[in-house]
């Protein structure tokens, strides 16, 4: 049995990479989220900037999601 080290330690380097990437991207959401709740604490309006934040990063983990579910599923391809 033979074992491709470099072609492991290349998939490993990303998933690790995308991993973090993702949960930063999803810490930003959430901090878009924080933003909109604590504008509308203190003057009772919406922080329009702080929820379009959320949703793009939203989107973007959904969008990382669905492509890993894509590239896993071999009846899509």
């Amino acid at each position: 049995m033979h074992l491709d080290w470099s072609a492991l330690g290349q998939v490993t380097a990303v998933s690790v990479g995308v991993t973090v990437a993702v949960v930063v991207v999803f810490a930003l959401g959430v901090l878009g989220l924080a933003q909109v709740e604590s504008a509308s604490e203190k003057d009772g309006g919406t922080h329009a900037l702080g929820l379009a934040q959320a949703w793009l990063c939203f989107l973007a983990c959904a969008a990382v999601v669905a492509y890993g579910i894509y590239l896993i599923v071999p009846q899509f391809h």
